[in-house]
C-alpha cells in the first residue's frame, strides 16, 4: 500500500490510537479487515464497479478558461468532485467504507458529518446496500445545512441533534465515536475525513486516493506534462489527501493544502490548525490541534461547515513538517468572494469548502504567470451553501 504508516498508525510523530481500551479491538479487527480488502481481487473490482457505475467516476479535468483569464496569470484547471453522485467527493470514501462493513457483516452504519455531505453520502450507500443508517450533527450544522439534513431524512437516515460543546463537526465526532464503542458488533462507524484513530486516516486516504490517480493521468493527457501546483482545502483533509496522493512523488508539483482563515489568524477566530494550532491528541490522533496554554482544544470557526474543525488528518501533519506540502489560509470573505466569481464566470456553484481551494488556485496562477498550470480539486457542489449565503448576506456579514 502506497506511503502507508508504521504498523502502529504512525505518519512520522503523527497518527496513532489514542483511545480507549474498549474500543481498541474493534480498530483492531478493522485495521485487519481493511488490509485483506485492498488486496483482494473482488473488493476491489466491486469498488470500481460502483464508482464507475453509482457514483459516475472518472471525474472530468475542466479547463476554466473564463477563470484563467480573469485571473490573468496560468491555466487553472478544476478536478470536478462536484459532478459525483451526492455532489462531492465524500462518496468515494463511503462506497468503500460501506462495502467493507457489508464484507464484515455489519448491519448498520455510523457516521458523523459537519456540511452534512459526509452524511448525505454514507446515508446513500446505506440505502444502496440495504443497511441501517445513523448521522450524528451538530445543532448549528443541522440549521446551517437543513437541505442535507432533508436528504439524509429522506434517504431513512436518522438524524442525531448534537447538543454539546460548539454542536458542530468536533462534538458530532465526539459522540458518534462514544456512540461507536457500545455496538461494534452491529455497527460500523464511517469516519468521513483522514482524522481520528488508526486504520482510518489510511483508509480514507486509500478511498480517496482515486482522485488524484485519475487527475494525474487527465492533466498529462491534457498538457503532456505535470502541473505546477495542485490546490485543494483542508478540514479533517480527505479531498486534499486524495488528490495529493497521485503527485506526492512528484518533486516538481507544489501541494497547497488549504485552511479556513475565518475572520482572519490575528483574529483567533478561525480553523487553521496547521497555521494556527499545536501538537495534541483529538479524537484519536496526534496531529496539530487548536488549543489553549493548558490543552484545552479551542472553538474553530468557518463560514463553511465542513471546514469548521480544530483538527487535522495526521499525514497532513507530517507533509506539513517535512515541505512536501504547504498549508495556507482563506479567509470566510475571501471564499465568499470566489464562490460568486466561480458561479457568475464558469457557471459551477462551489461549496464554500470549495471556494477556500480555488481562491488560492487562482492566486498561485497569478503568481507564476502564464507558463504555469495549476490543478484545484473542486470538491463539491455549493446547492446546499445557498441559502447560508444569502442569510449572511442579507445579515451584512
Amino acid at each position: 500500500m502506497k506511503h502507508a504508516p508504521d504498523a502502529g498508525g504512525h505518519f512520522g510523530s503523527f497518527g496513532g490510537r489514542y483511545v480507549g481500551e474498549t474500543l481498541m479491538p474493534a480498530l483492531i479487527e478493522l485495521d485487519e479487515a481493511f488490509r485483506a480488502a485492498a488486496v483482494d481481487p473482488a473488493f476491489n473490482a466491486a469498488f470500481t464497479d460502483c464508482l464507475r457505475d453509482y457514483v459516475g467516476r472518472p471525474s472530468p479535468l475542466y479547463f476554466a478558461r473564463r477563470l484563467t483569464e480573469h485571473f490573468g496569470g496560468g491555466k487553472i484547471y478544476l478536478k470536478r468532485e462536484d459532478l459525483n453522485h451526492t455532489g462531492a467527493h465524500k462518496v468515494n470514501n463511503t462506497v468503500g467504507q460501506g462495502l467493507l462493513a457489508q464484507r464484515m457483516g455489519k448491519r448498520r452504519l455510523m457516521a458523523e458529518t459537519g456540511a452534512g455531505q459526509h452524511g448525505v453520502a454514507t446515508a446513500t450507500v446505506a440505502a444502496l446496500l440495504g443497511m441501517e443508517c445513523q448521522v450524528y450533527m451538530g445543532e448549528e450544522d443541522i440549521r446551517r445545512q437543513a437541505p442535507n439534513v432533508k436528504r439524509m431524512e429522506l434517504l431513512r437516515a436518522e438524524v442525531i441533534p448534537v447538543r454539546s460543546g460548539t454542536r458542530t463537526l468536533k462534538d458530532a465526532m465526539s459522540e458518534a465515536l462514544r456512540g461507536g464503542t457500545t455496538e461494534v458488533r452491529t455497527t460500523f462507524y464511517v469516519i468521513g475525513s483522514v482524522a481520528g484513530p488508526h486504520p482510518y486516516p489510511l483508509m480514507v486516504r486509500h478511498f480517496q486516493s482515486v482522485i488524484g490517480t485519475e487527475a494525474r493521468a487527465q492533466i498529462l493527457e491534457k498538457e503532456q506534462r505535470l502541473p505546477d501546483v495542485v490546490v485543494a482545502c483542508v478540514g479533517g483533509g480527505s479531498n486534499a489527501a486524495g488528490i495529493f496522493s497521485g503527485f506526492e512523488d512528484d518533486a516538481s508539483v507544489q501541494l497547497v493544502g488549504v485552511e479556513a482563515g475565518g475572520h482572519g489568524m490575528a483574529s483567533g477566530q478561525h480553523a487553521a490548525s496547521i497555521g494556527g494550532g499545536r501538537v495534541g491528541i483529538l479524537h484519536g490522533s496526534r496531529s496539530f490541534v487548536l488549543q489553549d496554554a493548558d490543552g484545552q482544544i479551542q472553538n474553530a470557526h468557518s463560514i463553511s461547515a465542513g471546514l469548521d474543525y480544530p483538527g487535522v488528518g495526521p499525514e497532513h501533519a507530517h507533509w506539513a513538517k517535512t515541505g512536501r506540502a504547504t498549508y495556507v489560509p482563506v479567509t470566510d470573505k475571501e471564499a465568499l468572494a470566489m464562490f460568486h466569481t466561480l458561479t457568475e464566470l464558469e457557471g459551477i456553484i462551489p461549496a464554500l469548502e470549495s471556494a477556500h481551494a480555488v481562491y488560492e488556485g487562482g492566486r498561485r496562477a497569478q503568481a507564476l504567470g502564464k507558463d504555469a498550470i495549476v490543478v484545484v480539486n473542486l470538491s463539491g457542489r455549493g446547492d446546499k451553501d445557498i441559502d447560508a449565503v444569502l442569510a449572511m448576506e442579507a445579515q451584512g456579514k
